[in-house]
């Protein structure tokens, strides 16, 4: 659980801040170098394989989200970082559904990173 929470308190909040400033600036990826997307793709894999080796936990409740991140950024990352050309994100509903979900996300890690641990958390 510890593992957990310490992952949850940094995802969390990197999660909030990334999807607020993409969603208020998502006209960047327009005109965007596919070195950009490469490096990108490049930073979400190695974020991703850290979490995995860190936490590839499969259980009910929400340390499965921190799980899911880490397996959703080495994805993510490795489509980046092999289609760098591929065309990216397009202001559109579905773009702002995704970017209100990974924000959703951020707010549980964040939660579940910084409440204060109950009596379950300690037993763990």
């Amino acid at each position: 659980m510890a593992d957990s929470r310490h992952i949850a308190g940094l995802a969390g909040p990197t999660l909030v801040a990334m999807t607020t400033s993409e969603a208020l600036n998502l006209d960047i990826w327009a005109g965007v170098s596919p070195t950009l997307v490469y490096l990108n793709g490049l930073m979400l894999f190695v974020a991703g394989v850290a979490i995995i080796r860190t936490h590839n936990v499969w259980t009910r409740g929400w340390p499965v989200l921190v799980t899911l991140l880490g397996w959703g950024a080495l994805t993510v990352g490795l489509l980046r970082m092999f289609a760098p050309r591929a065309p990216q994100l397009a202001p559109s509903g579905s773009t702002y559904a995704v970017i209100g979900l990974l924000f959703l996300v951020g707010g549980v890690l964040t939660f579940q990173g910084y409440r204060r641990p109950g009596p379950r958390d300690r037993a763990a």
